[in-house]
């Protein structure tokens, strides 16, 4: 196409005010990229000789097309010659028309041959993968002495509620096996990655501090990979709970890199605690010191892109040294290149350092990848002089990574990364001119269409991780927006000043905590709006839905702004749903009933209760295993202010959700029973409870409290722990020595209604609590212990003899709860029954012959 052609594509009359103005967007490289994509992903799972099937006909019918296309070029150009030897001529349109067919054969049979490629890629890898003794030994669960060299940071895996349990955090690591003794002494050489799975223990510290490269001497079990087709052949636990055995060091790049990043952990110490674990996530990828909690109001404002290294961090950086791409190789080009009077090679070279550098040091991760590569070719496209384009570089780094590496083309992260990118050169741009259009100004334009785009494209792909919509993610991602640049210069300033002039980087690591505790107080404000992020369907089904609700707002959005009150009303729509107000949300869902007096939250297999204590006040019994849903039930239940947090007793499905309870709330006082077992999360509520300033304090045999209408007694437990363990009350009979036994059960009265919370008493707990109480009134609700298990004393339910009886449960729980002879046995006495596996949150309200219970589902 020659110049005059150019402009006209472009839209704009030829010497207009930008004289090297480009064509339309080149979009060729786009199908073979996408091709080889799939083709990796689908081969990465499928079984060796499909793909080898797939890879012969893709390669098979690629060859026909480009046979039939020559044959068809070697026709049109006959056709040609003749038509001039007949003194016939051909506009330029009949010319085009003509090549057409030969131009999609050549275009349809080159994305072949890249899917060809791609599966041939994952294939090869997969085989590899699998081949040796490695995959057959992790099969049969196999012992194993072997030298590993390491090829990544350690990474902590997010703590999980298994039952009443909080199971620890282990350490993972990706590895190399390069020499192997089997179990019958055979030594084999290899090259197989695997996975380390490090148990928790005194010497975990020291696990972490390991380099990439760092070469170890491992014995341990192997077993099956976590997932299958995936990069590694199988797991391998290292035995024992001592510190690594270390037999090679770290390389000078990775020994280099490491203390950079150690440097910026340092300059960080004097932080706030939100700066001093998100600087070093921003700058690096480095999270080891993100919380769970603000890594969940991270996730609920769809801002996690954030503490993970993408391109904006790379393209900071490049902006920085040559100025905005588009002026990148023109002589008003910017940055501190052209200041320095460093010439445009030089320049690109030495973009390319700094992104080579960019890699060794915030890891190899996918988005950094797909990041470094686009930021490659376009550098090489600089110093040579050659037409750019983003979209070209960004489709050649998608076909040359998913061909070094195919497992990328399975990655969450490289497929938000690529999502991201596409969208914002394709439709943010286009976006952006249209609210210009409607005089929005044009910054605010920009961002508003860069966050709106990039969710939009990127939604889908998340509801596959987390069955969850964000309602607050694009106005959290314009705040936190201009934060980002500052906070990411300056950090990556003090990284490089660290080794060198510690107090400088300090200072400006102090500077860079400003933007980046900004970033952290949005996420955190956008975590606690009531509607901050709705349930989705899960799976396949909830992403197709999200994204065809998704094109359906693009289609009728242009129609829609044309209407200023039918956008208004859709605005209000929005921010209702979102900040979700009591009274309406009342009004519409009938959730929670007026004059409700006690609520049973639905949080899956554990316990959370509330007794209403007056206007946004309620005093809570337990917290459930899951902060989020915790913290959704008291959103629900409109609850702001907690007098009193009872904790019956220290299992993890009745204080994990501790945080949830905390978070936005003045609680008064956290009351707990008098045995500190299990000592894991007896140490887990201490420290939650300081870092908040919540005071704790021991429940005491027969104590009584009131609160507004609220008037209860501690029945249980007999005794509380003194000095050397010894009962606080001798006549009380002995102390419980089971977490479930010592359970705080209380007695409480409000209004005309009487309660009775079991917590989790098993039967010989129950009997004492008669033995204590023999004349223990009949009640209008009880708390069935124990989540409704089996083990109930059938002369306490016959004392308690209650109207209602009410099982905190978990759906499909693997422990049978609740017990069907214990149900039998409550409506056997006449108590209606409900469950929060089947009847979601429950709320009792009235009293009398006005009692009743609703369900929220």
């Amino acid at each position: 196409m020659n110049p005059p052609d150019v402009h006209a594509a472009s839209g704009r009359r030829l010497g207009a005010a930008d004289p090297r103005q480009e064509g339309p967007v080149d979009l060729r490289l786009v199908p073979p990229a996408m091709a080889a994509w799939a083709g990796a992903a689908l081969a990465l799972s499928a079984p060796g000789r499909w793909t080898t099937a797939g890879v012969m006909l893709c390669i098979g019918a690629a060859m026909v097309l480009l046979a039939m296309s020559g044959a068809s070029a070697t026709r049109a150009m006959r056709r040609l010659s003749a038509d001039a030897g007949g003194g016939a001529t051909d506009d330029e349109n009949t010319m085009r028309n003509r090549r057409r067919p030969h131009t999609t054969a050549t275009a349809t049979a080159a994305a072949l041959l890249c899917a060809a490629a791609g599966a041939a890629a994952a294939g090869l890898h997969g085989a590899d993968v699998r081949q040796g003794p490695i995959h057959g030994l992790g099969q049969r669960f196999a012992r194993v002495e072997a030298e590993v060299t390491v090829t990544s940071d350690a990474r902590q895996a997010q703590p999980r509620v298994r039952g009443d349990r909080s199971m620890p955090a282990s350490l993972l690591m990706d590895a190399e096996i390069t020499r192997l003794t089997g179990p019958d002494g055979a030594v084999t050489r290899l090259r197989t990655p695997v996975l380390l799975i490090v148990s928790p223990g005194g010497s975990m510290a020291r696990w972490q501090q390991l380099l990439p490269s760092t070469q170890l001497h491992i014995g341990g079990r192997l077993a099956p990979p976590m997932h299958e087709g995936g990069r590694n052949a199988a797991v391998l636990r290292p035995e024992g709970k001592g510190p690594p055995r270390i037999t090679g060091p770290p390389s000078f790049l990775q020994r280099t890199a490491g203390a950079l990043r150690g440097g910026l952990r340092q300059a960080t110490e004097r932080l706030d605690s939100d700066a001093r674990a998100l600087l070093p996530g921003l700058v690096v990828g480095d999270t080891s010191r993100v919380t769970p909690e603000l890594h969940d109001a991270f996730q609920a404002a769809d801002l996690t892109h954030l503490m993970a290294v993408s391109g904006a961090n790379l393209a900071i950086l490049l902006v920085i040294l040559i100025g905005p791409p588009a002026t990148a190789s023109r002589v008003e080009r910017r940055g501190l290149a052209p200041r320095l009077g460093i010439s445009l090679r030089m320049t690109a070279l030495l973009g390319g350092g700094l992104t080579l550098a960019f890699v060794i040091v915030c890891r190899p991760e996918p988005s950094v990848l797909r990041a470094a590569a686009c930021g490659l070719i376009t550098l090489l496209a600089i110093g040579t002089g050659r037409r750019r384009s983003l979209i070209p570089a960004l489709a050649a780094a998608v076909l040359l990574l998913v061909l070094y590496d195919p497992w990328m083309a399975r990655s969450y992260g490289f497929v938000l990364s690529v999502l991201a990118t596409g969208a914002l050169l394709t439709i943010a741009p286009k976006w952006s001119d249209a609210l210009q259009r409607r005089r929005v100004p044009p910054r605010l334009a920009e961002a508003l269409a860069a966050a709106a785009a990039a969710q939009a494209v990127c939604a889908p792909v998340v509801v596959l991780l987390a069955s969850r919509v964000s309602l607050v993610a694009i106005p959290c991602n314009l705040l936190a927006e201009f934060a980002v640049a500052p906070a990411t210069v300056l950090g990556f300033a003090a990284l490089v000043l660290a080794p060198v002039a510690m107090p400088v980087a300090e200072l400006l690591a102090r500077i860079a905590g400003w933007p980046t505790g900004w970033i952290a107080s949005v996420a955190r404000t956008g975590a606690a709006l009531p509607g901050a992020e709705i349930d989705w369907p899960d799976g396949g089904k909830g992403a197709l839905l999200l994204t065809a609700l998704t094109a359906l707002v693009v289609l009728f959005a242009r129609r829609v702004v044309r209407h200023p009150w039918v956008c208004s009303a859709a605005a209000l729509l929005l921010i209702l749903a979102v900040l979700r107000p009591v009274p309406l949300t009342r009004v519409l869902t009938g959730w929670p009933p007026p004059d409700w007096a006690f609520a049973m939250c639905d949080v899956g297999q554990g316990d959370a209760l509330v007794l209403a204590a007056g206007d946004g006040a309620g005093v809570v019994v337990d917290t459930g295993p899951d902060p989020r849903l915790a913290d959704r039930c008291l959103r629900d239940l409109g609850i702001t202010e907690v007098p009193l947090l009872v904790l019956t007793h220290f299992h993890a499905d009745h204080v994990r959700g501790l945080p949830g309870v905390l978070r936005g709330r003045a609680v008064g006082a956290i009351q707990t029973t008098s045995l500190d077992e299990p000592s894991d999360q007896v140490a887990f509520v201490r420290r939650t409870a300081a870092a908040s300033g919540v005071p704790l304090v021991r429940a005491a045999p027969g104590e009584r409290r009131r609160i507004g209408p609220l008037d209860w007694r501690v029945l249980w437990p007999a005794g509380g722990m003194g000095a050397g363990g010894a009962s606080m009350d001798p006549g009380a009979g002995p102390v419980p020595q089971e977490p479930n036994d010592a359970s705080v059960t209380l007695y409480v009265r409000t209004g005309g209604l009487t309660l009775l919370l079991l917590g989790d008493l098993e039967p010989p707990a129950q009997q004492g609590l008669l033995r204590r109480y023999p004349t223990l009134p009949r009640v209008d609700v009880l708390k069935v212990a124990h989540h409704g298990s089996a083990h109930q004393d059938p002369a306490l339910l016959r004392s308690a003899h209650p109207r209602l009886a009410l099982v905190s449960v978990g759906r499909d729980n693997p422990y049978g709860h609740p017990a069907a002879r214990t149900v039998d046995a409550l409506r056997a006495g006449g108590a209606v029954v409900l469950r929060t596996d089947t009847d979601g949150a429950i709320a009792v309200t009235g009293a009398g012959r006005g009692l009743r219970a609703v369900g929220q589902s």
